[in-house]
C-alpha cells in the first residue's frame, strides 16, 4: 500500500507520528467510453462556454456560483491563505461509546502506520483505547476539507474513520411517518419468529457479487470468442402483499426448512454407514446347491424337492385329494377282479 497523507495524531501533550493509507478498495469492472465501430477512445476537450476555445488545465480555476447568475473565481492562492488548524493533525476532542455514534455518520475508512518513532505512544494509545470500550472523536483535514472522525481499533490498527457533519445528513420527511398503522400482535409474533429463523454471526466472506462475477465472466467469453449463454434468472413477484401472516408464516417456514437442510446435509457426511441387512435366500440357495453336488458326487440321486400344490397343508399333503385319489384306487381294482 502506497501512503497518502501524513501527519500526527495529537490528544494532550502527546504527538505520535503516522502515515495515513486507503482501508478500502472497490472491485468494481472499469469501462471506458469507446466508439463502436473500432474502438476507440472517446476524448472530451476543456472547452469554455464563451468563447468556444480549448482550456488548458493551468487555466482552470473554481467557480462558486451566485444566484444571480454571476460566478466568483476561486483560484489556488485563495485556498492556500484559508485557516486550517488540523491541516497536519488529528486532534482527539473527546471518547465516546461507540453506540453513540451513528453508523449514518460514516464515511470512508482509513488504515493509520505509525512512524519509527511513534511506534511505542502509537501502541500506549491502541491499549488504553482498547480497554477502555470507546472510540476517539477527532477533527482532521484532508484534502483542503475539515471533517469529523472517529478513532477506533482493528487487528491491532487504527482506523479512522471519515464522518459526515451533522447538516450533511438529509432529515427522513415522508408522509407515512405521519400515518397510524396498526400491528396486530400476532403479526409481531410471527415477524419476531422470521428474524429468529434468520439470526446468525456476521460472516461477510460468504456473501460475494454476484453481478460483477456475471459481467467479468461476459467479458471473459468475449475474449475467448466463446458463445455467450444467458442465465435464467428466478422471476420474483412483487407487489402488493395481500395476507401479510401468509406471507410471514410462509418465510418462517422457508427459512427453517432451509436450515434444518443444511444440518442434514452435514449429518449425512459425518454419519457412519450403516450394515446392510444379511442375505438369507441366496446363502440358503447356495448351501442347497453345494449338497446336491455332493451327492451327484457319492453317486447318489440328488433329491429333488417338489414344489407345493395349492391348497396343500405345512406338512405337504392335501386332504381332499388325497381321499379322492385312493377312492379312485380301490374302484379301479374292483372293475379288475370282475
Amino acid at each position: 500500500m502506497r501512503s497518502i497523507w501524513k501527519g500526527a495524531i495529537s490528544f494532550g501533550l502527546v504527538t505520535i507520528p503516522v502515515k495515513l493509507y486507503s482501508a478500502t478498495q472497490e472491485k468494481d469492472v472499469t469501462f471506458h467510453q469507446v466508439h463502436v465501430s473500432d474502438g476507440g477512445r472517446i476524448r472530451y476537450k476543456r472547452v469554455c462556454s464563451l468563447d468556444g476555445e480549448e482550456v488548458r488545465f493551468s487555466d482552470i480555476a473554481k467557480g462558486y456560483e451566485l444566484a444571480t447568475g454571476e460566478v466568483v473565481v476561486l483560484t489556488d492562492e485563495d485556498f492556500a491563505e484559508l485557516p486550517l488548524a488540523t491541516s497536519r493533525s488529528i486532534d482527539v476532542l473527546e471518547f465516546v461509546p461507540l453506540a453513540q455514534v451513528d453508523p449514518i455518520y460514516f464515511n470512508r475508512s482509513y488504515y493509520l502506520e505509525p512512524d519509527a518513532a511513534g511506534v511505542k505512544p502509537y501502541v500506549l494509545l491502541r491499549e488504553a483505547l482498547e480497554r477502555s470500550g470507546r472510540v476517539a472523536l477527532v477533527k482532521v483535514a484532508l484534502r483542503q476539507r475539515e471533517s469529523l472522525a472517529t478513532l477506533r481499533v482493528r487487528d491491532g490498527v487504527f482506523v479512522l474513520e471519515m464522518m459526515l457533519w451533522p447538516d450533511e445528513v438529509r432529515t427522513p420527511d415522508f408522509g407515512f411517518l405521519d400515518d397510524e398503522v396498526d400491528v396486530r400482535p400476532q403479526e409481531l409474533a410471527m415477524a419476531a419468529s422470521l428474524i429468529d429463523s434468520l439470526s446468525g454471526d456476521l460472516d461477510p466472506s460468504q456473501y460475494t457479487d454476484g453481478y460483477r462475477e456475471a459481467l467479468q465472466a461476459l467479458i471473459d467469453a468475449k475474449v475467448a470468442g466463446r458463445e455467450v449463454v444467458e442465465v435464467e434468472q428466478p422471476s420474483g413477484e412483487t407487489g402488493t402483499v395481500v395476507d401479510l401472516m401468509a406471507a410471514l408464516r410462509a418465510s418462517v417456514e422457508a427459512a427453517r426448512a432451509n436450515r434444518a437442510g443444511g444440518q442434514a446435509d452435514d449429518e449425512s457426511v459425518t454419519a457412519p454407514a450403516r450394515p446392510s441387512p444379511k442375505k438369507t435366500a441366496p446363502a440358503k440357495r447356495a448351501a442347497t446347491r453345494k449338497k446336491a453336488a455332493e451327492e451327484a458326487a457319492a453317486g447318489e440321486e440328488p433329491r429333488r424337492r417338489t414344489p407345493k400344490k395349492a391348497g396343500a397343508s405345512k406338512n405337504g399333503k392335501a386332504a381332499t385329494p388325497a381321499r379322492a385319489t385312493k377312492t379312485g384306487t380301490k374302484r379301479a381294482s374292483g372293475r379288475k377282479s370282475a
